[in-house]
């Protein structure tokens, strides 16, 4: 039978493209990997993990000295109503952004080339043409109506639906008048009677499958020339020289089509992994119901790409410990494909905000300050076109201020919000605003005295704060590192910090108070609220969005509440506080708080 001059086969080669790896054991062989994104949407963190452990693989070669390790990204874009050039760049910047470069590839290109199977459509209908001539597939001619009527009588029987091999072992006449005929036709793989496919999985170990009772003779090539997905992974495969396919465990009925398809090429079939399903805390696939799933969300919701990194290694693996904080290096070293356990992973965003934070903890100041700074613009704090200087030092304070507390770098832009608003209720009819236990602080009297003082201490201007000189010393050491330039005017040394200490320390001697009975209520009246980050810290960044008011993005719709319009505030609102939660039961009277030099260094 000839098919030169079907429709769907003309004008291809016979010779059978070279496969690398012929007479040759994958496990022998220097580890070539792919990962195959469909360029249909984002990166989901499922793909994402996918081509990590593809890429741990051949670094971790790589570290033991092999140099012709590879990753290779190849792009499966056979789906044309799908794929799209938008989608395929948002795929390969992901993973740019997680640090995951490809040896070979799109944009990188290399020997074995193209990488995009919208690009290989001769090739695969070459082989498709060879394994016509070799009688190990075959045109067929049934059409959309006949199929789904055999599938019906299937189904009603009970039976598993597949092509009932109509066409199989037609009369080579009759083939060919239908194809001179230029009627449409498919191209089937012809699978083997008894045939039985077995593949010694990494992951799953032994899977063994009844090929002729699972998938029947299953299409190539549709009636359009365009070839099918399991077609073109099988020849992309064996052409590129792949080792070891690494995926998901969905794709395990793929693996049967292929490795048919491998074995009538005579190409050695790789090694394959087939990793568990990432799940919601519902135990069902992970989805966009369950919330963020792609990489760039994560992205924009101020994750880390080596958190990222290190959680998504996590799902599946483990190093044999109860670590689970890696550095990328530190995953390259450790990372076993022996170690991926076949059970589903759990998706647990709490866990992944725990390790985002902790990378975020080993950062310095310099190196997450850039990624804050982008943030503050982002959410509106700060005006990208204010002076440079200027938003240098309300980064470094807003860096600063959330370093320790942040789990995400968006944290250090709401944190940044919350300090420069003023959330004190307006009256004391308007406790509904502020929290149980900030209630409960106003209504014992602890707070009416505290804030009276703070107020008085203002009115005769003894009352600590930062000024131009001094705003930075709050932040003048953190993990050990050095931040300000010169500290050594206007007063000494952290004269602001060391003011606001001596002004509590005496405020809680007068008062008879000490502990949070003090300073809960003093952070309540200076900020707002009754729990957070040290008050002189937050006061030096209200003064530096006070002092640089072009640098913050006022138009944008931040609030900034300066001290002076904090204290009239707080004044008005200690008025409104009826008079049996002014005094405490003890009726502590307050006395004047502050003696010595005005201004206290501040």
């Amino acid at each position: 039978m000839s098919v030169a001059s079907g429709t769907n086969m003309e004008s291809m080669k016979t010779d059978l493209p070279p496969f690398p790896l012929i007479g040759k054991n994958p496990d022998e062989e220097p580890p070539r990997v792919r990962f195959a994104p469909s360029p249909t949407g984002s990166l989901h963190v499922g793909g994402a993990r996918t081509a990590l452990y593809n890429w741990l693989i051949a670094q971790g070669a790589r570290v033991e000295g092999d140099t012709n390790a590879s990753f290779i990204v190849r792009v499966e874009d056979t789906d044309v109503a799908r794929s799209t050039k938008e989608s395929e760049e948002s795929v390969l910047k992901d993973l740019e952004w997680l640090g995951l470069q490809w040896d070979e590839g799109p944009v990188t290109n290399g020997d074995f080339g193209p990488y995009r199977q919208s690009e290989r459509a001769d090739l695969y209908k070459s082989v498709a043409r060879i394994l016509l001539d070799s009688g190990k597939a075959y045109p067929c001619f049934s059409t959309n109506e006949e199929l789904e009527s055999v599938k019906e009588a299937q189904m009603k029987a009970g039976e598993s639906p597949r092509y009932d091999g109509k066409w199989r072992d037609a009369d080579p006449e009759l083939v060919q008048q239908k194809i001179d005929a230029g009627d449409p036709y498919t191209v089937r793989f012809k699978v083997p009677k008894g045939a039985r496919v077995v593949i010694d999985d990494v992951v799953r170990g032994t899977i063994a499958w009844d090929a002729e009772a699972t998938v029947g003779d299953f299409i190539l090539l549709r009636s359009s020339g365009v070839p099918v997905y399991n077609f073109c992974v099988a020849v992309d495969d064996a052409t590129m020289g792949i080792t070891m396919v690494v995926r998901a465990e969905e794709h395990l009925t793929n693996t049967l089509r292929q490795g048919l398809i491998l074995d009538a090429l005579g190409a050695p079939r790789p090694r394959y992994a087939h990793c568990s399903l990432i799940l919601g805390e519902d135990q069902q696939k992970l989805s966009k119901r369950h919330g963020a799933t792609s990489c760039n969300q994560f992205k924009e919701d101020g994750f880390l790409p080596d958190a990222m990194i290190n959680y998504l290694s996590l799902l599946g693996w483990n190093d044999g410990t109860d670590r689970e904080i890696f550095t990328r290096d530190e995953l390259v070293d450790s990372f076993d494909m022996s170690r991926v356990n076949p059970s589903g992973a759990v998706f647990d965003m709490q866990k992944l905000k725990w390790i985002n934070g902790n990378h975020l903890k080993m950062m310095s100041i310099e190196e997450v300050k850039p990624l804050i700074l982008e943030q503050l613009i982002k959410h509106n704090v700060l005006n990208s076109n204010g002076a440079s200087d200027s938003i240098n030092r309300i980064t470094l304070a807003a860096t600063c201020l959330a370093k320790q507390m942040m789990v995400t770098t968006v944290d250090a832009a709401t944190n940044a919000k919350a300090v420069l608003a003023y959330p004190l209720p307006q009256s004391f009819d308007d406790l509904s605003s502020v929290e149980p236990d900030e209630q409960k602080l106003i209504k014992s009297g602890a707070f009416y005295n505290v804030a009276k003082a703070i107020v008085a201490a203002y009115d005769a201007g003894v009352l600590p704060r930062p000024n131009e000189v001094n705003v930075m010393e709050p932040f003048e050491e953190l993990n050990g590192e050095l931040i300000v330039e010169d500290n050594a005017t206007g007063g000494g040394a952290y004269a602001y910090p060391a003011a606001w200490k001596t002004f509590m320390k005496t405020l809680g001697k007068e008062m008879n108070l000490k502990g949070k009975n003090l300073f809960h209520p003093a952070r309540l009246a200076m900020t707002g609220v009754m729990s957070g980050q040290d008050v002189t810290k937050q006061m030096a960044l209200l003064q530096l969005a006070c002092e640089f008011g072009s640098a913050v993005d006022l138009e944008g719709g931040l609030e900034v509440v300066p001290l002076e319009v904090r204290i009239e505030m707080l004044r008005g609102f200690l008025e409104t506080i009826p008079e049996e939660f002014r005094v405490k039961k003890e009726e502590v009277v307050v006395k004047e708080v502050v003696q010595g030099k005005k201004g206290g260094g501040g």
